[in-house]
């Protein structure tokens, strides 16, 4: 502390003259990182200057300085428009679903994975289960298409089973929707969101688990009262991003599985700005969702890491 508060008092000539001293000592290591950074300027921080045109009437014939200001006009039409606030229904309903849903099914299925004691099938179970976030949603889409058709494996199953007597594509029922795209997403992901959860249980330290057998602790106290505390950190960050992406709901699988039928329970925020800035050409009021969903995401984000740093001790995860 002492020495931090003495480099603050030197003059900043002499602190200038000591990060280029610094610098010149590590450049090999300084030029591996300025690429990644100019990446960053050219395509994160300088396309910041286009969310202007939320705040302008923009036109493919206009430039972004040449466009005509119109203030707060778009953000006004936004607060009117029943298909954007139908998007943001379908958006929260699908998010908070996949939240309850999704958050917690990888943590279990690492669990699952790692008290597995059988090496070689722990290794086929994670295999298999990592396997569909590799295929992208083109194709995952055109395989939910086709099973859910009237024809498809899923009615076939259902008819065999006796439970519905003519077949129907569920695709095509709106009311159905949201679970589709919520089961098919955790069907897609779950695997792969078991990677940062075994990766820390490996490294608990055995000797803990060795000492509660001694005690007598069951499989499932062992879990409540090692395996989860020691995961508490990793739960918690992954909790705030799945919170501060709770308006982006995922774009190519609604591009995918949406229709003309169900398109009223399958709009999404991130579609309706796709629909209204790339189809309809509304570039400015297309801009001015995706800035205002963007400033609720970043609330949010600040929130949820506030909550969860409360109940980790005053403990920040970011």
């Amino acid at each position: 502390m002492a020495k931090s508060t003495a480099s603050a008092k030197k003059p900043m000539r002499i602190r200038v003259k000591q990060f280029f001293i610094d610098f010149g000592r590590q450049w090999e290591i300084q030029s591996m990182i300025w690429p990644g950074i100019i990446f960053m300027i050219i395509f994160c921080y300088i396309p910041i200057y286009g969310l202007t045109i939320a705040f302008k009437n923009y036109t493919v014939i206009d430039t972004l300085s040449s466009a005509p200001w119109v203030g707060l006009d778009n953000f006004k039409i936004i607060a009117t428009d029943k298909y954007f606030w139908e998007s943001v229904v379908n958006t929260l309903g699908i998010s908070f679903l996949k939240l309850a849903i999704g958050f917690v099914i990888p943590i279990i299925l690492a669990i699952m994975i790692y008290e597995v004691g059988m090496g070689r099938f722990k290794k086929i179970v994670q295999t298999i289960s990592y396997l569909p976030h590799f295929l992208s949603w083109i194709v995952l889409g055109g395989m939910l298409i086709t099973w859910f058709s009237t024809t498809g494996m899923f009615n076939q199953l259902l008819l065999d089973l006796g439970l519905i007597s003519k077949p129907q594509n569920i695709l095509l029922d709106p009311g159905k929707y949201w679970w589709i795209a919520v089961l098919s997403d955790v069907w897609k992901e779950a695997g792969w969101g078991t990677i940062l959860y075994l990766a820390i249980m490996a490294k608990i330290d055995p000797t803990y688990y060795e000492a509660a057998k001694i005690d007598g602790a069951s499989r499932l106290r062992q879990i409540r009262n090692i395996t989860l505390p020691n995961m508490r950190m990793i739960i918690s960050l992954n909790l705030i991003l799945t919170i501060s992406g709770l308006l982006g709901s995922n774009l190519d699988q609604t591009l995918v599985l949406m229709n003309s039928q169900n398109r009223e329970r399958a709009e999404v925020i991130n579609s309706y700005v796709y629909r209204m800035g790339l189809t309809q050409g509304d570039f400015s009021y297309a801009t001015a969702v995706g800035l205002g969903v963007s400033v609720v995401s970043v609330i949010l984000l600040v929130l949820a890491n506030k909550v969860t740093s409360k109940l980790n001790d005053n403990q920040s995860v970011l």
